[in-house]
């Protein structure tokens, strides 16, 4: 049985809108791969999906993935919304385009290549890996101002 890849994930934005910051941590038996990013102009929940956009992204074959955010926005997207979303013409339920369309498709892009299961974790709850993304999300926010 092969083993799953987990991925963390996390978005920070210094303002919202704001300098943002992503960071995905790839974590696969003793390997580790820390990836991080940022943006002018922002918003947290672009930063989130991006992180996970990001990860997935670093992936380079058909792999199964357990996904740990602590965005519930990203979460409930893949699992609960996404598929009306979709029948809708990338309508919400009030008639109104989906905020983040653009990274919410490449999401989807990056996660049809694998097979993933997606899980929520408490943000700011102790859990090392979260906590770790966290640090990093924000971190590279914060080296924008630099």
């Amino acid at each position: 049985m092969s083993q799953k890849v987990r991925l963390y994930t996390d978005g920070s934005c210094l303002g919202n809108p704001g300098r943002g910051g992503w960071a995905a941590l790839l974590v696969l038996g003793e390997h580790e791969k820390l990836l991080s990013g940022a943006a002018y102009d922002t918003t947290n929940n672009r930063m989130e999906l991006l992180a996970a956009v990001k990860g997935l992204a670093a992936l380079k074959r058909h792999t199964k993935v357990e996904v740990w955010t602590d965005s519930q926005y990203v979460r409930r997207g893949m699992i609960e919304w996404l598929p009306g979303w979709v029948r809708n013409n990338w309508r919400n339920s009030q008639k109104k385009p989906v905020k983040n369309q653009d990274l919410w498709q490449m999401l989807v892009a990056e996660a049809d290549k694998h097979e993933i299961e997606w899980h929520w974790v408490k943000g700011h709850s102790g859990h090392v890996e979260n906590e770790r993304v966290d640090e990093a999300a924000r971190l590279a926010a914060e080296k924008l101002s630099e």
